[in-house]
């Protein structure tokens, strides 16, 4: 007898009882599945959340290395954090804003990478996958923070607060 027929013939054979176990069996497996793929979006979403702070700056997940945890920059006016989530923890990186010696941004076709130097001699903070006009505001962050770290310390009024997009 030819396989085919065989298989055919092992299924007609099947009491309805057999059936429905197995239709029962492929059910749960199929629940199982959907539970495990949803809880899998879900971490990911989670872990992908942005930072709190009115300035931060999260890379594309369509950039190199940022499919599932995507990284973030937070500038603030004492320092510019890097953080890069993982399936468990994370890593962070912190520099002081006075710290900071500079920010250099590679422009690709589509999203820039952000390399920022420290004047202490650790190793700079990198990011890839920024939109381009993201790492500008980056950049221009950093340097108004800069310059009024530096301004408080001599005692001179501090200068207003450039307006997003404008160079």
């Amino acid at each position: 007898m030819k396989p085919v027929l065989a298989y055919s013939q092992a299924i007609h054979d099947m009491s309805p009882a057999t059936m429905s176990t197995a239709v029962e069996v492929l059910w749960i497996a199929a629940l199982a599945a959907a539970a495990i793929l949803i809880a899998l979006t879900l971490l990911f979403w989670y872990k992908g959340r942005k930072l709190p702070g009115p300035h931060v700056f999260r890379a594309s997940r369509f950039s190199k290395g940022n499919f599932f945890f995507p990284t973030q920059v937070s500038v603030t006016p004492g320092s510019v954090i890097h953080f890069t989530p993982a399936l468990v923890g994370g890593q962070e990186h912190s520099m002081h804003i006075a710290h900071v010696a500079s920010v250099l941004i590679d422009r690709q076709l589509l999203f820039s990478n952000v390399l920022i130097e420290s004047s202490g001699g650790t190793s700079p903070v990198r990011c890839h996958g920024h939109r381009k006009q993201d790492a500008i505001e980056m950049k221009q962050l950093i340097e108004q923070y800069q310059s009024d770290y530096y301004r408080a310390q001599r005692g001179a009024p501090l200068a207003p607060p450039v307006p997003p997009g404008v160079a």
